[in-house]
């Protein structure tokens, strides 16, 4: 069976880098109306330029997220098929003792992971509602299903949270035919930061995490990129409230 989004409008979060960005060019390549919405401006050109539709948006700001989603359903008479809650990471922190973490660090984490997820989710519901149908995408971490590498607490707390608010959402709008599913990376090379990230580990940290991994390898932005594909398509209709980890057997 070949895959096809023509005619479907498909919103990422967190679209100019990383896994958004290449589910952005999978989704376009497949068809589908693409919307993708960051706060970095520039990194979002090359995107425009080939006809996929960006806005900068600070998803910090949950006004600005709703509006973000309110612009994307206006533009024609098509509702939002799929949402992709996309956006997230560390905020640039590094781990280090609880008792170090400020409120503001603590904020800024749960703010981008959690808060954005909700807030972009519960904008676009009512439209799916409406429509009588739709797809919502959490994109967690393995993070969310043990510790996290990072050792950033926030982070790991806001990617488990995005899987309780998974399970919830999809009980509320299954009965409206709306799916809510939610993909688990595993270590995945999205930017300078995990790089860097693999690069402190070291030699010997290293190999004892590939050794951790069935397949003997890290994931590729493609790879997560691949089960948002899946789950939005018409050959994940029965799956609901699920998680889907990508991590190559860990």
């Amino acid at each position: 069976m070949m895959l096809s989004f023509a005619g479907k409008r498909v919103a990422i979060s967190g679209g100019a880098i990383g896994f958004g960005r290449e589910m952005a060019r999978q989704f376009q390549a497949l068809g589908a109306e693409v919307h993708v919405c960051d706060i970095r401006a520039e990194a979002m050109q090359d995107l425009s330029e080939a006809g996929i539709a960006t806005a900068v948006v600070d998803l910090c700001d949950r006004q600005a997220a709703a509006g973000w989603i309110d612009a994307v359903s206006r533009q024609g008479a098509r509702a939002i098929d799929v949402l992709i809650n996309n956006a997230g990471g560390v905020a640039g922190q590094q781990g280090k003792a609880i008792a170090q973490v400020s409120d503001a660090e603590w904020d800024s984490v749960i703010d981008i992971n959690l808060n954005a997820t909700f807030a972009l989710s519960r904008a676009v519901a009512p439209l799916m509602k409406q429509a009588g149908q739709g797809k919502i995408i959490n994109i967690s971490s393995g993070a969310a299903l043990k510790a996290s590498l990072t050792g950033v607490q926030a982070y790991c707390a806001a990617k488990h949270a995005v899987l309780g608010l998974t399970r919830q959402l999809a009980h509320e709008l299954g009965p409206f035919g709306i799916n809510v599913n939610a993909v688990a990376p595993g270590f995945v090379f999205t930017n300078d930061a995990t790089r860097k990230q693999w690069e402190n580990f070291g030699e010997a940290r290293q190999q004892q995490l590939l050794q951790g991994i069935a397949l003997r390898r890290l994931g590729s932005v493609e790879d997560i990129a691949h089960a948002a594909v899946f789950l939005a398509s018409d050959l994940s209709s029965f799956i609901n409230g699920q998680i889907i980890s990508v991590d190559g057997g860990s």
